[in-house]
């Protein structure tokens, strides 16, 4: 299975860090505005893997046929822009607009918002784009009836339109520019979503294009002229579609363009709940925006906590920002660090309280290959590196007398510098360990001390820097056999290890867990304290899984393989498997939800943990632990996307779009608790959700 490692965005903290931020504190609304729109202005969170999801087979004939579509908005979602007799109508030729002032486009929005999503077999697969010419898109869908290709008629939204496409500023809930649904010019007409070539279920970044083919369009902006003139090429582009599209026997619903006849200052002054950004150029707060939430929920997560004395652990702060003055002594981890114990060792040995030199590096995880019998420098440097951390922490300088510098120079002091223990006595410092996501970078260096500064071995030391002091990290498989490789000299050179004997400390080390030979570098990743989310691998090391604390495995379309006599340990009420659920677009999950829920529940009540696997974790458990938090949490769709998204640390999840589209109906059915009658109300619409993903993701794409 790959997964595509990308470039890691992240410029060095110092001294040429201007930190827009991979990962900084939840700020005020004043804070996140900089006159741009957020989806265009912030850099992604850094060291996001995107990984590859296999599809499975596509499914045969043994597919049911979908109900046909209903006729002439039969079934079809209300819309108080349709029938549009109550608005103005103004005609050009065989054209037509509507005007509506901005009470009206509030009130449609919000009408909007109530209308429960058609069943899933109405919409695909046309929602995964089957342009004629894909014939790879065309084939994999291949069981399904032609009919059922066309533009579904059960849909009827409410797509805003903003006339000068500048969506820094005045920008209403989930308003578009006009170039991203239709070519303009003398024969205006809406593009062509669907991709020509190659194949894919995840086509979020086409939805917004796709639903406004089953939408009123509703223009609206400060300059009446050209507002009205881009809604006269809509109204032209849906009439093309029309012609191109829909038979003379055809019952396809008409759908209108309407132009707003108010000014922006009227909906931030009366319907300020669908402003999403104001003439001002910054963000409400009214409307949710995926990438500053993703930051609120990773600053969650790894908000800076002590892990060991005086030593931190933690996202980068900001520069000169009260967070960072909080520290002595700052260590970055990113991928130009450098192994320098010396800036350390020199903090150290320098005379007076005040620290002068507080920014230091050290080279990212991943990037430090495990010593060899030819070269041990590296090896030395990070000992050192541990060494200098915990006399900084501590308040000790050792005898210089007897120590030598990391090029094997003497150093020299004074008789008077040194105490009866061989150890001077200073202000301890305290020092943060950084990187820009809070983990990732900084994993290698923050395991390696945990383990020096309590003598743990790094098995244990690995375990406890997760379960005790709840911290996420990303290790790599190369810091893996790094660590096993230096262990020995980390435990002999702890202060904690001091009345040990060498036999003691080679005895802690050879004593390897079991479950460590078969560590990657990752975890599963902490969703809730009674669920987690990994990959096969994962589910395939069941001692490591008892050792977090979980003793349930939920596997979504894949099967563990444990040694023989493993499961026996395992009670068969504790492995729950849903079978025949590919990757596939097609294959619903949403009707094993109930099950999955009531299987992890079980595992909550009985004080257990319960891991959610499928093949790589991002997709099929994904969403089951989507689907979880939303009943637990009480969360929207959206915000629970967001919520697993930010925990599943390096691994974009990746629900597909059949997937996302049945959480935002699984969204309604839990507002409705089981009373079908019982209004439900959409955060978000999916144009909205999914254009944000696609963004989100976009920097991420190859």
């Amino acid at each position: 299975m790959a997964t595509i490692t990308l470039t890691r965005p992240l410029p060095p903290h110092r001294p040429a860090s201007a930190l827009d931020a991979p990962i900084t504190p939840p700020l005020s609304l004043e804070g996140l505005n900089a006159g741009t729109s957020p989806q265009y202005k912030h850099a992604p969170v850094p060291n996001k893997h995107l990984p590859v999801c296999p599809t499975g087979p596509a499914v045969e004939e043994q597919l049911e046929t979908p109900p046909v579509s209903p006729k002439d908005g039969e079934c079809a979602q209300a819309s108080t822009l349709y029938p549009p007799d109550a608005y103005s109508r103004l005609d050009s030729g065989p054209l037509s607009i509507y005007e509506l002032d901005a009470g009206a486009v509030a009130h449609a929005v919000d009408v909007s918002s109530r209308q429960l999503l058609p069943d899933p077999a109405l919409v695909f697969p046309w929602l995964h784009g089957l342009h004629p010419h894909n014939h790879i898109q065309q084939a994999f869908f291949n069981a399904r009836k032609r009919t059922n290709r066309k533009a579904p008629y059960c849909l009827r939204g409410v797509t805003l339109v903003k006339a000068d496409g500048d969506l820094a500023v005045c920008r209403l809930k989930g308003a578009l520019a006009p170039e991203e649904l239709i070519h303009t010019g003398p024969n205006p007409e809406f593009l062509e979503a669907d991709p020509l070539e190659g194949f894919s279920v995840r086509n979020f970044h086409i939805q917004s294009a796709k639903i406004a083919l089953t939408s009123d369009i509703v223009v609206y902006g400060d300059r009446p002229e050209l507002t009205r003139q881009v809604a006269w090429d809509f109204a032209a582009a849906q009439s093309r579609w029309r012609e191109k599209h829909v038979g003379p026997g055809d019952h396809f619903p008409e759908y209108n363009t309407f132009v707003c006849t108010s000014d922006f200052r009227e909906f931030e002054e009366e319907h300020g709940e669908i402003v999403a950004i104001d003439s001002r150029g910054y963000a409400t707060g009214h409307v949710l925006d995926f990438v500053q939430q993703e930051r609120k929920e990773m600053w969650d997560i790894t908000a800076a906590s002590e892990i060991s004395h005086n030593v931190f652990m933690g996202p980068t702060p900001e520069l000169g920002s009260p967070e960072e003055r909080r520290y002595d002594i700052l260590i970055e981890c990113s991928d130009n660090g450098r192994l320098n114990p010396v800036t350390l060792q020199l903090v150290a040995e320098s005379a007076g309280d005040a620290v002068t030199q507080p920014f230091h590096d050290f080279p990212s995880s991943g990037s430090i290959p495990p010593p060899s019998k030819y070269s041990h420098g590296e090896a030395d440097a990070i000992i050192e590196t541990c060494k200098w951390i915990y006399h900084l922490a501590h308040g000790t300088r050792p005898n210089m007398r007897d120590h030598t510098d990391i090029d094997g120079d003497s150093c020299m002091s004074s008789a008077e510098d040194d105490s009866e223990d061989g150890a001077t006595q200073y202000e301890p410092r305290k020092i943060l360990i950084h990187c820009g996501d809070g983990y990732t970078e900084s994993s290698m260096l923050g395991i390696a001390y945990f383990s020096f500064s309590t003598g743990r071995p790094i098995p244990e030391a690995w375990l406890d820097l997760h379960k005790a002091k709840g911290r996420n990290f990303f290790a790599y498989p190369s810091d893996v056999a790094l660590l096993k490789a230096i262990a020995p000299r980390l435990l002999t050179e702890s202060p904690a290890c001091a009345s040990k004997s060498l036999l003691e400390i080679t005895n802690m080390v050879r004593n390897e867990p079991s479950w460590f030979p078969g560590l990657d570098g990752s975890l599963p990743s902490r969703i809730l304290d009674y669920l987690y989310l990994g990959n096969l691998g994962h589910a395939n090391n069941p001692n490591l899984l008892k050792e977090l604390g979980i003793h349930q495995v939920l596997s979504v379309g894949e099967t563990v393989m444990w040694p023989d006599g493993v499961d026996e340990s395992w009670g068969d009420d504790d492995v729950c498997v849903v079978e025949g659920v590919q990757d596939n677009g097609i294959d619903p999950l949403m009707d094993h939800f109930a099950r999955c829920l009531e299987f992890i529940d079980r595992g909550r009540r009985n004080g257990t943990a319960t891991l959610v696997h499928c093949r790589v974790g991002v997709s099929r458990s994904a969403t089951i632990c989507i689907a979880e938090v939303m009943r637990a949490m009480g969360m929207s769709f959206p915000r629970a996307y967001c919520f697993v998204r930010a925990r599943r640390l390096n691994v974009i999840i990746q629900p597909h779009l059949r997937f996302a589209y049945e959480l935002l109906r699984w969204e309604e059915c839990l507002q409705q608790n089981g009373d079908p009658s019982a209004p439900v109300k959409h955060e978000m619409e999916w144009g909205e959700i999914t254009r944000e993903i696609a963004l989100m993701n976009r920097p991420y794409a190859r």
